[in-house]
């Protein structure tokens, strides 16, 4: 690699044939923030920016063998790993990122497409916990997804959310941000072992729009291919996912996308200094950032 190269990150994923979340949207992200996306394809979904038919994955060896070879013939500075559609899928991956055990890896699973659990059968929660959620450098789910993932056997009595976060880290997680989406803000709270360790607040859009958490999910794992630290990283990818949602549009008859390239665009707010930011000194928690 040639010192003006960009920092790799390696994604895993789904193919989204709108752009709007999985893979498009990590090199959409990724692009936008200065890093080359490398992508291994873990299945693909037949759908529009209004609804999901259908979620095919593909086979764990294929997977793994792509994986292999483009680690093995670049530099990968970050991995960054979505959506899953199996259980046997989950080991594949594992099996592979664990040999990269000094390349920080950012989990962002999401159970969900357009609201329907099509992803979220006990098996696949399992290997998730077991196999994925140990080697984390940083886990990103909201509220659901983190008590799913600390007690993944559905006939099981669900844990309370503290205790949930606390059993992820006791596994062998280095951040958990946790996602909480009210009717008016989204509230993000990083934790490590030693607690709290930042909390963002920041406006909720009206629309509907899709990819948030890939879009987070690939912005921390640019920045912290960029050699940022993972509170820091957490805090500047807010800051774009934010701006990115201020700007979002709709291409279609459904959801609202990101537009991830949004400071290659003109703005009338921001030329007027009327668009707002996450505070660099806010006030209440530490590291607490409101909108």
């Amino acid at each position: 690699m040639t010192g003006d190269s960009p920092p790799i990150v390696l994604t895993f994923g789904l193919f989204d044939p709108t752009g709007g979340s999985g893979l498009q949207a990590d090199l959409l992200t990724l692009a936008s923030m200065g890093c080359h996306g490398a992508t291994v394809l873990t299945g693909y979904a037949v759908r529009d920016s209004a609804t999901c038919d259908e979620v095919t994955g593909l086979d764990p060896e294929t997977v793994s063998t792509q994986a292999r070879m483009l680690l093995e013939d670049m530099p990968v500075a970050a991995f960054k790993i979505g959506a899953a559609t199996r259980a046997e899928l989950v080991s594949a991956i594992a099996e592979v990122v664990s040999d990269y055990d000094d390349v920080p890896l950012i989990l962002a699973p999401d159970f969900t497409l357009d609201d329907e659990h099509v992803l979220s059968a006990d098996e696949l929660r399992e290997s998730l916990a077991d196999l994925l959620v140990p080697q984390t450098t940083m886990l990103i789910a909201d509220h659901a997804t983190l008590l799913q993932l600390a007690q993944p056997d559905s006939d099981a009595e669900s844990p309370t959310l503290d205790s949930a976060i606390s059993h992820i880290l006791a596994q062998g997680c280095e951040y958990v941000l946790a996602m909480e989406t009210g009717t008016h803000r989204h509230v993000n709270t990083l934790y490590s072992e030693e607690g709290l360790v930042r909390q963002d607040t920041w406006e909720r859009s009206v629309q509907r729009i899709m990819g948030l958490t890939d879009t987070l999910g690939s912005a921390v794992a640019a920045l912290l291919a960029n050699g940022q630290e993972p509170a820091e990283a957490a805090r500047e990818a807010q800051e774009y996912v934010f701006q990115a949602a201020r700007a979002a549009f709709r291409p279609g008859m459904g959801a609202y996308l990101p537009d991830r390239f949004f400071w290659a665009r003109s703005n009338d707010a921001d030329e007027e200094g009327e668009a707002s930011s996450l505070p660099d000194d806010p006030t209440g928690l530490p590291g607490e950032a409101r909108h």
